[in-house]
């Protein structure tokens, strides 16, 4: 059975999408607090983390920055806004999708259930993938640039897998959607793609504002460049 942490401290909220979420076969574990959350992270092992972004003892946000210190558990925002800019700051620092209250808890669920298939998918490959200086062991999920240890959230690490399976071919960005997110373009968005082709740029590339490996084609998408 796959675990989810549920980080939340609306009442209103908690039980309802609770039993909806025990009621789909999860198990679940709520947190109303950003200790409480760190807490049951560290003594538990989790499929999936749901983070409401407003707590009272900070945010989500804080819950995000720990976590990704030390794993690449898949991560999803619930955040009551929708502003660009609370979106970008939670993909920033390795969220992996995000979803505006009020929200459809069909639309949650299949969200999930995207994100914990592709992440098995991961986890079981078998494949050393190796250029640029960039090795990928994707038996063990782990990542190296030059032999140093790079660490990638789960989105960032789909997109170089991506990547470095297709060298020197121009993948377009409806295709990486498509790829990346099971068809269902209406999850994500351009601006989106674009949060985690920087966030990766910034992680592989020597001189980021002028790529070398990783390079844009305008109005059409990107190429994984291999000498």
């Amino acid at each position: 059975m796959q675990k989810i942490l549920y980080v939340e401290d609306d009442p209103g909220l908690i039980d309802g999408l609770q039993y909806t979420l025990e009621s789909s076969g999860y198990a679940v574990d709520n947190a109303r607090t950003v200790r409480e959350a760190l807490a049951l992270f560290q003594n538990g092992r989790y499929d999936l983390l749901l983070l409401d972004v407003t707590l009272p003892d900070g945010t989500g946000f804080d819950v995000c920055r720990k976590v990704r210190s030390s794993s690449t558990v898949p991560i999803i925002f619930l955040t009551a806004s929708d502003q660009e800019i609370s979106i970008v700051k939670g993909l920033d620092m390795g969220g992996d999708d995000y979803i505006t209250k009020p929200f459809r808890l069909n639309e949650l669920l299949s969200r999930m259930k995207a994100l914990l298939r592709r992440s098995l998918q991961f986890s079981r490959a078998e494949t050393i993938l190796e250029a640029n200086g960039i090795r990928i062991d994707t038996a063990e999920r782990l990542v190296w640039k030059n032999g140093r240890p790079v660490d990638l959230p789960l989105a960032e690490y789909r997109l170089l897998c991506l990547f470095m399976q297709n060298p020197n071919h121009l993948l377009s960005r409806e295709l990486i959607l498509d790829r990346m997110w099971d068809g269902n373009g209406n999850f994500v968005d351009d601006n989106t793609l674009s949060v985690y082709i920087r966030r990766l740029r910034n992680k592989i590339e020597d001189t980021p504002n002028a790529p070398r490996y990783l390079l844009t084609e305008r109005g059409i998408g990107y190429k994984w460049v291999v000498a």
